[in-house]
């Protein structure tokens, strides 16, 4: 089953790209709610490369590693890649007018509920924007 997220930022894509795959910038915002953060961040942006972001609950009872590999990157419009549980993730950035509009699809996992799923990216999303 594949998910998809969207959301328009008010920006150009030049500095949507930049944060979207800027390490520090990632540590900001991948969150899905307050009560967890990015601790760290690696980004090797480019066809094979490796990324891995360290998502944790602040009070740190319990993290995850959200790590792939990319399989497609195509500067300001598409990065698709491989999740390290092999669930495929394509990202598309589509400038109209003075906004950039960023739709995310990702293959569900099969432990928590869809719609659980989709809040979830959908949450991250709306912190990047």
């Amino acid at each position: 089953m594949k998910i998809t997220v969207e959301r328009s930022v008010k920006s150009n894509i030049e500095s949507v790209w930049e944060a979207w795959n800027s390490p520090e910038d990632i540590k900001k915002w991948n969150s899905a709610s307050n009560d967890w953060h990015t601790t760290s961040s690696q980004v090797d942006l480019r066809e094979g490369g490796k990324f891995l972001s360290r998502m944790e609950a602040k009070d740190g009872s319990t993290g995850i590693d959200f790590s792939g590999k990319y399989t497609k990157v195509v500067e300001h419009q598409i990065i698709e890649y491989t999740l390290d549980d092999g669930r495929s993730v394509r990202v598309e950035f589509r400038e109209e007018g003075n906004v950039v509009k960023i739709v995310e699809t990702f293959e569900a996992e099969t432990m928590n509920p869809p719609e659980m799923q989709r809040e979830g990216w959908q949450a991250i999303l709306d912190n990047f924007a």
